[in-house]
């Protein structure tokens, strides 16, 4: 989750900011529903009662909703506003929004349950004939050379050290993506259309594309560039392709597990996948370079997956197998006592659990105060 600085500096990009503002007053009607999803510190929110709208939905799970609320009231805004801390696939609203604005992105639409949340958003909260913004997201990859992004991702694991082998963290590292800004010029490929997400119809969070490109020039080919064209409303958009000015997003390096070196002519193909698993994505990305004019055997062929760094200890894995028969920890026992509590018929107050639960555990808890800290995390968690 951002926070009150991270949202000030979303804000602060005047690109995005702009088209935002001007896709909004474009939207709103006077006296219409709007739902700002993933609101961070309210400013789409203050935006749509500036604009005319009669009421406005704030949704925003983490502590940043605070902000919004103290800077609505500061600009005497408060009234047409109803905030709301929690999910927005959590939250019912009193009536459908005629409008919803949300920017659940991070480098790439394709973030955690961003897709998922504007789906149900668009299935229950959005009125028949609504408006999203934005509408829709065009996904672009180009093969780029890039040096210093790629040494970058290689700190510390670059040449092998005093006679130790170190592949297996290259391994790693390069099956990693990473946030970077690079130049027009440092694209190796024409860009390529991979994906679009109209928001307006899209089902389904995963996308798989095969790319081939023809290298423009010589160089060595270090990684993918990947970016996106966001539609916000009819003639009002932007971009964080390299040819456009710099946005708060940047673009994503996609790292080979080797630089290639292409000559102009050369052929590079790729498959992109994007899976949704759980709450993130894994990527993998499959590189072929041919030489001009060669069908058989690629010159250099990579195969890379997120799920190639991913670091999980084979005692995690098992205990997520189907056939695995818990049996619960320590931590596990203190956590259902105190929820057994708030469960009772007159579960008391949490103080009072608190120290039932300091008295029950006296080798986790030194005295119901230091309880009182767990106590308070379950309820902000559970309680209603």
């Amino acid at each position: 989750m951002y926070s009150v600085h991270g949202y000030g500096r979303m804000i602060a990009d005047a690109g995005r900011f702009e088209a935002y503002a001007a896709a909004l007053r474009a939207a709103i009607t006077p006296g219409c529903a709007v739902a700002d999803i993933g609101a961070g510190t309210g400013i789409f929110a203050l935006l749509a009662c500036r604009f005319g709208a009669g009421r406005v939905y704030a949704i925003e799970p983490a502590p940043a909703i605070e902000a919004a609320r103290l800077l609505a009231t500061a600009n005497g805004l408060s009234d047409g506003i109803t905030f709301l801390q929690d999910l927005s696939t959590r939250v019912t609203l009193t009536e459908p929004a005629d409008v919803i604005v949300s920017d659940l992105r991070g480098v790439l639409p394709l973030f955690q349950n961003h897709v998922p949340s504007i789906v149900d958003a668009r299935r229950r909260l959005l009125a028949p004939r609504g408006v999203l913004i934005p509408q829709r997201d065009t996904l672009w990859a180009a093969v780029v050379e890039a040096p210093e992004t790629y040494a970058g991702v290689l700190t510390g694991y670059g040449p092998d050290i005093d006679g130790l082998d170190m592949r297996a963290a290259r391994r790693i590292v390069t099956s990693c993506w990473t946030k970077a800004r690079f130049r027009p010029d440092q694209l190796l490929t024409e860009p390529a259309r991979w994906g679009e997400l109209d928001y307006r119809t899209v089902e389904t969070p995963s996308v798989a594309a095969d790319l081939e490109w023809t290298a423009a020039r010589p160089g060595t080919a270090h990684g993918l560039c990947l970016w996106f064209d966001a539609t916000l409303a009819d003639g009002i958009c932007f971009s964080n392709a390299p040819c456009a000015a710099e946005h708060i997003y940047g673009s994503a390096f996609f790292p080979l597990a080797s630089p290639a070196p292409v000559e102009a002519g050369d052929s590079i193909e790729c498959s992109i996948r994007a899976d949704l698993v759980h709450d993130d994505y894994v990527w993998s990305w499959h590189t072929r370079v041919r030489s001009a004019g060669c069908a058989g055997s690629p010159r250099a062929e990579f195969r890379q997956s997120t799920l190639q760094a991913a670091l999980v200890p084979l005692g995690s894995l098992r205990k997520g197998a189907d056939v695995h028969v818990p049996s619960i920890g320590a931590a596990g026992r203190i956590d259902a006592f105190i929820l057994q509590r708030m469960c009772a018929a007159a579960p008391g107050s949490l103080g009072e659990i608190a120290h039932a639960a300091a008295e029950r555990f006296p080798e986790r808890f030194r005295d119901w105060k230091q309880a009182m800290g767990r106590v308070g995390e379950l309820s902000r968690q559970y309680s209603e």
